[in-house]
């Protein structure tokens, strides 16, 4: 049913390809101010005498819940200690994420031009790895400790799945998602295609504020399995139909094709060769192909029902 190997993929057609580059030139020149603060560094040569300014400096980074004696025991504690100092060793500069923080700053001032832009904060979060970036109205807080790369030593008996988001090249995807969610409105129903969409807008708002980025790095793939994706869109699409899953409300879909996992499951043989989260992927052609031919507003598209998308985009699988 599926292509067990892939097959070359090519372009059969640049769509607007000169608009798209005037249109990234215009982008390029919005002025837009990045701050980043590197909390990690200063809280990594804190003293207890001088972490009584530092909290007042940072408080919405010190939670009152918490006494001012633990956060002096964390300066003495070996682990922290250690994190703190692969951090400053792996990132001993910030100039690649401020470029690219910016050209995401840029896309978003232009998307979405009366959103407030925020300060950048980066932290050492112990590898709370389900916290790796957080967008909170101001602030842009990143754990660089989830970042190190997935070879590192800290992420040791983690599953790869997860290992596999924690390589710099995916700081600025992270900050975009972080962004997106905030501005697409959770699914209305609980049908599965419902679900494709709501992940397809995410992806789509991706490829418009970081279009720098390849598609395979929006997604959190590896090349490999973006290409694996593409070379069998039409069986996962035959699946998705015959099996009558589109508009199946089994809470069981979500963990099979749209939450993390190490593959999606199809319940067949060659579950472990399939990439994860192929639902998504799936809604992002149908979001994009909804796009081409309607030409909807992006505003007017973010609001618009994952169901309506799907039955307005024709959507068809590359052949």
């Amino acid at each position: 049913m599926f292509r067990k190997y892939l097959l070359p993929v090519f372009c059969l057609m640049l769509l607007s390809c000169g608009r798209d580059s005037k249109l990234e030139r215009k982008i390029a020149k919005i002025p837009v101010e990045v701050e980043i603060q590197r909390f990690d560094e200063r809280f990594a040569r804190a003293t207890p005498d001088s972490l009584a300014h530092l909290m007042q400096e940072f408080p919405y980074l010190f939670p009152r819940q918490f006494p001012d004696s633990m956060w002096v025991e964390m300066l003495g504690d070996s682990l922290h200690r250690e994190l703190h100092q692969e951090v400053l060793e792996h990132y001993p500069d910030l100039r690649d994420l401020n470029q690219e923080l910016q050209r995401l700053f840029q896309h978003i001032r232009y998307y979405f031009p009366e959103e407030p832009l925020p300060k950048a904060i980066t932290l050492v979060s112990q590898v709370d790895y389900q916290n790796q970036v957080i967008w909170a109205d101001s602030l842009l807080l990143i754990s660089l400790d989830t970042y190190l790369g997935e070879g590192h030593r800290f992420y040791e008996g983690m599953p790869r799945y997860l290992r596999s988001g924690f390589e710099e090249d995916f700081i600025v995807v992270d900050a975009a998602e972080a962004f997106v969610k905030g501005k697409i409105p959770p699914p209305s129903a609980r049908s599965f295609v419902d679900g494709m969409v709501f992940y397809g807008k995410l992806l789509y708002l991706k490829d418009l504020l970081i279009p720098f980025k390849e598609d395979h790095e929006k997604i959190q793939y590896t090349v490999g399995e973006l290409d694996w994706a593409k070379a069998n869109e039409q069986q996962i699409w035959r699946y998705f139909v015959e099996r009558e899953l589109l508009f199946s409300t089994d809470p069981d879909l979500g963990p099979r094709f749209l939450d993390p996992a190490p593959f999606s499951k199809f319940y067949l043989e060659l579950d472990n060769e399939a990439p994860p989260r192929l639902g998504r992927f799936i809604g992002w052609q149908m979001v994009r192909q909804y796009m081409e031919r309607t030409e909807t507003p992006l505003q007017e598209m973010l609001q618009e029902q994952g169901e309506e998308i799907f039955k307005k985009s024709n959507y068809k699988p590359r052949r």
